[in-house]
């Protein structure tokens, strides 16, 4: 166990690991202006000149200090972070109140990434951006095309352009990789900015934390001074009552203010269930726009630009294979390719379309599974309540018919990634307000009847594996 020396206080030694621990920038941005205001065997109360430094270094470094100043002290030291008061006569009011605005320097967080991964650092509050998610690593296709261009017009001219920006679309098909983007380019344009990008999960765990913690002025003064806030899942909004509420002040704080939001989902605004309608009706204020699924052309032009990026030659026969096979979204795609990667790294031959068959079998078998197709489900559905097809899908409005129908709309939306449009078109041309009724209708009957609830999950877990 490393012990202080006896010229050096508790603090100076934990601080010189601190600097030794991290890249110079790093130890430079966050904790070169700390200052030991108070010392004793268990505690250190540190104090930084800004407030936003205070509630980031508390929020990401707190235990790694903790645990440095552990190591020295041999037992469990408690570590605060205040804000220091300004002096009288150090300068004008306006420049005491002025916080000097934090930058996010992406090579500075990969290295941090790299640190926590090194030593196990609990990850950090907030989510750091991934440096290879820019506009120049993002292949468009004809499902991206207006998401990418609108991405571009906000990170080019935030809170003007399109404000907010929403975002929707299933998983695994680009939108975390766009709002990265975006705040990798406004911090190219604008090196000072203020830039939170989260996730709603993580947001509301904040929150949570704030109130427990009775520091919720902080949390709120760190999210409503941001430049630019980019939140990812706010779908996950459902049912959460008191983050609602609190997410709809900070939105009108930010967009009173001119600040730019940029949200992603994995459905349209309207189409989350118990969110409020006026955070449905201010989702939708700005731009909305939806990325599908790439097209077959798409899917090869992103595995060879990924397998350029890992230095990896593949024959165009296994290109096409994965891109065929492959196809749920791009997330998966990239994942097989870097299985092959590493087997052609630790293999010292050629990889051929034999080797990527046996390689993949699971996750090939698993796509295989998982192509479920609404007439598939249109039998399925009405085999179990024992009508005909052509009713299933007919104009007959009995209530024998209505709830198999709606069952077997919900059952489309959850297990395939068909648009409501389709969806509709596919049960006797209904449009897609039909389509989220009879979702809503469904989803409500479940949780009021365990029979529904039971009767849906057979049929999802039957055609989930394969067995329509």
């Amino acid at each position: 166990m490393p012990s202080t020396t006896p010229d050096l206080t508790l603090w100076e030694s934990t601080n010189r690991q601190l600097k030794n621990l991290f890249p110079t920038d790093i130890y430079e941005m966050w904790f070169s202006d700390l200052v030991c205001a108070h010392e004793s065997h268990g505690k250190i109360v540190l104090e930084t000149s800004s407030e936003f430094n205070a509630i980031w270094i508390e929020n990401n470094f707190l235990d790694v200090i903790s645990q440095q100043a552990r190591s020295f002290a041999g037992v469990p030291v408690e570590i605060a972070i205040e804000v220091a008061s300004p002096e009288v006569g150090e300068g004008s009011d306006s420049e005491a109140k002025d916080e000097p605005r934090s930058r996010i320097d992406t090579q500075s967080e990969s290295r941090n990434l790299e640190y926590a991964g090194r030593h196990q650092m609990p990850a950090p509050n907030r989510s750091l951006l991934n440096p290879s998610n820019t506009f120049d690593n993002f292949v468009v296709g004809s499902g991206s095309q207006l998401a990418h261009a609108a991405s571009i017009a906000v990170a080019n001219a935030p809170g003007r352009a399109y404000n907010p920006l929403f975002v929707f679309g299933e998983t695994g098909l680009g939108k975390t990789h766009l709002m990265h983007a975006v705040a990798h380019q406004m911090l190219l344009n604008n090196p000072a900015a203020k830039i939170a990008y989260i996730s709603t999960e993580k947001f509301t765990n904040e929150f949570i934390h704030a109130i427990r913690e009775n520091k919720l002025a902080k949390f709120r003064k760190f999210y409503r001074n941001v430049d630019a806030l980019l939140v990812d899942d706010i779908h996950f909004l459902s049912g959460k009552e008191s983050t609602q509420e609190e997410f709809f002040h900070t939105f009108n704080d930010l967009f009173e203010s001119g600040r730019q939001i940029f949200l992603a989902s994995d459905r349209p605004a309207n189409e989350i269930e118990k969110l409020e309608n006026r955070l449905v009706s201010r989702f939708q204020w700005g731009l909305v726009c939806d990325i599908q699924a790439p097209d077959f052309e798409t899917r090869v032009a992103i595995l060879r630009k990924k397998a350029a990026s890992m230095k990896v030659t593949l024959d165009d026969e296994i290109m096409d294979f994965l891109a065929e096979r492959v196809s749920r979204n791009v997330r998966r795609m990239e994942g097989a390719l870097t299985r092959i990667a590493g087997y052609d790294a630790l293999i010292d031959r050629k990889v051929d379309l034999d080797s990527v068959e046996r390689l993949l079998g699971d996750l090939l078998q698993e796509e295989a599974a998982s192509k479920v197709t609404v007439a598939q489900i249109q039998q399925k559905v009405a085999d179990y309540y024992q009508i005909r097809l052509s009713e299933l899908v007919g104009r007959r409005r009995t209530s024998q018919i209505v709830f198999p129908r709606q069952v077997a709309m919900y059952i489309s939306r959850s297990l395939t990634s068909d648009p409501l449009k389709s969806i509709g078109d596919a049960f006797g041309g209904r449009d897609h307000g039909t389509v989220i009724h009879a979702c809503k209708q469904v989803e409500n009957m479940m949780e009021q009847d365990g029979s529904v609830k039971r009767g849906v999950d057979y049929l999802i877990k039957q055609l989930s594996s394969g067995r329509a």
